[in-house]
Formats: C-alpha cells, sequence, structure tokens
C-alpha cells in the first residue's frame, strides 16, 4: 500500500534537521515503574529551544523555502514556534494564527523568534480557518501541521531513534492531535518493528481524530473541553487519518484527571514540567494499568510548554501522594 509519509526522507530527515532537535535523551524512568506496573521508557522531547518535538517537522518543512519568501500557519503555539526557528534559520518570514484564547507564554516565544501572530477565533481550529483565508487571498503558502507530509516525516526520527533501544517494545504510547507525531513514529515503527503496539493517545475532551479513526468517517466537534491545548483537535485532517491507517494499532481517550497526575508524577519522579499534552502516555497507563502490567513501554514527552501560573495550578502537590488513581 502507497503511503505519504516516506521512509526513505524518515531516514535522511536527521541531514536536514537542526541537531538541537535531534538525538534527544531517552531512558528507563525506573522510579516511576514501581507505581505504573510496567517497565516505561521515556523520550525527552522538551529540551530544546521550543520544548517541543516540533522543531524536527518544521525544519523539514521549511528546508526549500527561498530566503524573503513568506510562509502561513495555524498553531496552539508549539507548531508556530518550530516554525519561527525554522524560518528565522532561513530568513523567511512567517504569519501565525492563533487562538485568542491561545497559551501566553507560546505567544510571546513565537513573537520573540519573529514571528508575526494573529490572534482570531475561539479555539486551534477556528484559527486555523483564518490562516487558510488569508493564505488564499494573498497566495502565500500555507504550512498545515500534519498536512504537510514533511511535518510526519520529521517526527518520524522520534521513531527511528526509539528503536535503537536494545529491546523490542511491547507498546508505545504517542500523544494525538493534527495526527503528526503518531503518524510520522508508526510509519517508521511498523515498518521496522512490526510486532511494537503503536497506541494513539488523546483527550476524552477533544475525541474527534480518534472517533474519526475507530469509525472511518470525519468526526467534527462544536467544541473540545481539555486542558491539553498541544492536541485539542475538533476538526480533523482526512489525509493525517488516512495516514494512520497501517501506523496506528490502537487509539485510547485519557480523562483530564489522569493528565494531571501523570504530569505531577513527572514532575516528582523525572524533575520534568511537561505541559498536558506530553504527558498523555503516561495518563493511558495509569488508566490502564492492566492491559500495559509488566511490558516494555515507550511514550513520548513531546511538549513543555507551561506558563507559571499553569505551573503553580497544576504541578502543586499540597503534601499528598499522587501514585494510585
Amino acid at each position: 500500500m502507497s503511503h505519504r509519509l516516506s521512509l526513505e526522507r524518515i531516514a535522511a530527515a536527521p541531514q536536514v534537521i537542526d541537531a538541537v532537535f535531534r538525538d534527544t535523551p531517552q531512558y528507563r524512568a525506573e522510579s516511576l515503574e514501581t507505581l505504573l506496573g510496567c517497565r516505561l521508557v521515556v523520550k525527552i522531547e522538551t529540551l530544546n529551544p521550543i520544548r517541543s518535538f516540533k522543531g524536527r517537522g518544521a525544519m523539514l518543512a521549511v528546508a526549500q523555502t527561498p530566503p524573503g519568501a513568506t510562509l502561513v500557519c495555524a498553531s496552539a503555539g508549539n507548531f508556530g514556534q518550530a516554525l519561527a526557528y525554522a524560518c528565522r534559520a532561513r530568513n523567511v518570514s512567517l504569519i501565525v494564527y492563533a487562538s485568542v484564547n491561545a497559551n501566553p507564554l507560546k505567544i510571546a516565544r513565537m513573537q520573540a523568534l519573529g514571528a508575526e501572530v494573529r490572534l482570531e477565533g475561539e479555539d486551534f481550529d477556528a484559527a486555523k480557518l483564518a490562516a487558510k483565508h488569508i493564505a488564499r487571498k494573498h497566495d502565500l503558502a500555507l504550512i498545515e501541521d500534519s498536512l504537510d507530509p514533511a511535518t510526519g516525516e520529521g517526527a518520524g526520527t522520534i521513531g527511528l531513534e526509539l528503536l535503537r533501544w536494545p529491546e523490542s517494545f511491547d507498546s508505545m504510547l504517542v500523544a494525538l492531535g493534527n495526527g503528526a507525531l503518531i503518524t510520522g513514529i508508526g510509519r517508521w515503527v511498523k515498518a521496522q518493528a512490526p510486532q511494537t503496539q503503536v497506541v494513539a493517545v488523546a483527550a476524552a475532551g477533544a475525541p474527534a481524530m480518534v472517533e474519526s479513526w475507530r469509525t472511518g468517517k470525519i468526526v467534527e466537534y462544536a467544541r473540545i473541553d481539555t486542558i491539553a491545548d498541544g492536541i485539542g483537535v475538533r476538526i480533523p485532517v482526512p489525509e493525517a487519518l488516512q495516514d494512520m491507517h497501517g501506523t496506528v494499532d490502537d487509539a485510547l481517550l485519557v480523562q483530564d484527571g489522569s493528565i494531571l497526575q501523570a504530569m505531577r508524577l513527572l514532575h516528582e519522579h523525572l524533575g520534568l514540567v511537561v505541559e498536558p499534552s506530553g504527558a498523555v502516555g503516561v495518563a493511558a497507563i495509569l488508566e490502564q494499568r492492566k492491559r500495559f502490567q509488566d511490558q516494555l513501554v515507550a511514550t513520548v514527552i513531546c511538549g513543555g510548554n507551561l506558563t507559571p501560573q499553569q505551573m503553580a495550578d497544576w504541578l502543586r502537590y499540597n503534601g499528598e501522594h499522587h501514585a494510585g488513581a
């Protein structure tokens, strides 16, 4: 079966992607394993200038753009930062459309990296419609996360690195937003290690991608309700759903309460500041301990952009122990 994401381009991508985004730490989270009941390998994608995995795909997507050009994108914040970083390196202008409710830390970082940020609509998908409109109106190139194959192929290098682990993984738990991360990783892993179960994890308050994948029909929502803004999709990208076929074995929805618990565990035990989208893999284990019991599981800590207020609200402990749900 033909696939939009190319194994050859994933294999060649490290030559294009800035070294600051590549070869990220991956290690056993031993202090968490007794609590979770499985052996857990975490891959940390937050130790870079934009605190997320998005730099990989953005560098690939912008690689052929001529200096002096102007690009347009929509973002909840992390992809916009990644594109701004990549565009600055190539002397390319960038206009980012984000929701009026977007994370203010992410907005400030996009601006600091040189992007022009325009706030439109109540959520990411409304901002994306505005970006598409302005790109058409002014004949500007639109870079759409997960629709542009380069965004998935860049993310696929995470799978390439994970499979350097000396043992075979039983499962990989990967956040599902628009789909670039899961389709890129899944494309590489299912081709190289088909015995590993690639499991997409989304927020229960934003189930459009999971429900669309399960039913084979596009399911849209008028609203979403989750703290996980980075994966808060209500209008799926059809091409990304198609990319999930043959690359994703299962999909899970997790509750915000479990995501918060996972964020606190990662902070308490690993010293990591993780945004909700980056913690959903651990949240899935918390909710389904029996399913993953005694397995070797990998998960990607894919983002770490929290405002000071979010850290104060979400990472406080009040003396309680957060091991069990």
